[in-house]
């Protein structure tokens, strides 16, 4: 990996609320990019090594890692506060804050739910923002819930009476108000290498914990775990009527998104229809083959080369 000249972690009061970035860079002078992870609820400081592993990012930007609302090892009533508006709002906040000390425009690169913050948070700051590169960005939850489970419940016919089977007949049906149904197809989809192409739950959760461990300690980890639980039962039935397509952002610099063909949280259609609803000037779409719904993790070198040229 890049050394690095610039790795420091600040906390900010964002909208009244203890929210932590981490900023990194190879060396001074790099231009910004501002990463804001998937959710709801799931921290990103603990991946910032597996990001700089597979992306290396930091060795041409300077690299800025948000942690939101309630995420990570956050106060409970940070996690308890928050909404789809009010992450929007705290993202401005931070586009503001990080342009000021980049001393000019950034790149947002947004990931799921982060790329449908990005979104709609852009829309307001194009003054302090060049382009938004989104990957796999949550559009249409009523779309998306219906793709997923018709794929869910096919693989379940074909596995016949064994344990995936089992496994898809228990799950609820959607729409998911609450974190636990949510986490149980959210375990379901990795399995089935839809998240991260051809990755299966255990090992990414292994991961998953080794990471937290080192970047919140055991007591930080057990607070980042009921945060996330925390966030996700306050956000999730607001995310039931999310609808992009109804309601576009008005964009008025270039938007960037890369879907994943494995993805069975977006459907094909929603992966065209998006762009052309949203119309943001100079605009590009890759639809990337044997990767999921985290493309930037899949195929590291594709996200990376649409980033370089946003």
């Amino acid at each position: 990996m890049t050394r690095l000249a610039i790795d420091r972690t600040t906390e900010l009061d964002i909208n009244g609320s203890r929210q932590r970035v981490r900023v990194r860079a190879a060396r001074p002078g790099l231009p910004p990019l501002l990463v804001v992870q998937g959710g709801p609820g799931l921290p990103i400081l603990h991946e910032v090594d597996k990001f700089q592993r597979l992306l290396n990012l930091e060795r041409d930007f300077l690299v800025c890692y948000w942690e939101q609302r309630g995420c990570g090892d956050a106060p409970s009533r940070d996690a308890e506060s928050g909404s789809m508006p009010q992450h929007v709002d705290d993202l401005r906040v931070v586009i503001r804050w990080f342009q000021r000390a980049a001393s000019q425009p950034l790149v947002v690169l947004g990931i799921s739910l982060g790329g449908t913050l990005t979104l709609q948070a852009v829309a307001h700051e194009s003054r302090r923002v060049r382009a938004a590169v989104v990957v796999s960005p949550d559009a249409h939850t009523t779309k998306s819930d219906a793709y997923a489970a018709a794929f869910l419940h096919e693989r379940g016919r074909l596995a016949g009476n064994g344990r995936l089977s089992r496994r898809v007949m228990k799950l609820e049906p959607p729409p998911y108000l609450d974190a636990a149904p949510f986490q149980r197809r959210a375990s379901l989809l990795i399995d089935l290498g839809t998240v991260e192409y051809g990755k299966r739950f255990a090992p990414l959760l292994r991961e998953t914990f080794v990471g937290m461990i080192r970047a919140y300690g055991p007591l930080g980890t057990m607070r980042a775990l009921r945060n996330m639980n925390r966030v996700q039962r306050r956000v999730l039935p607001e995310l039931v009527s999310l609808d992009l397509l109804a309601n576009p952002p008005r964009i008025t610099i270039p938007v960037h998104y890369v879907f994943g063909e494995r993805d069975m949280l977006t459907p094909p259609s929603l992966a065209e229809k998006l762009p052309a609803r949203i119309a943001a000037p100079g605009s590009t779409v890759v639809c990337v083959p044997n990767a999921g719904h985290h493309v930037q993790f899949d195929h590291p070198d594709i996200v990376r080369s649409v980033i370089a040229k946003a």
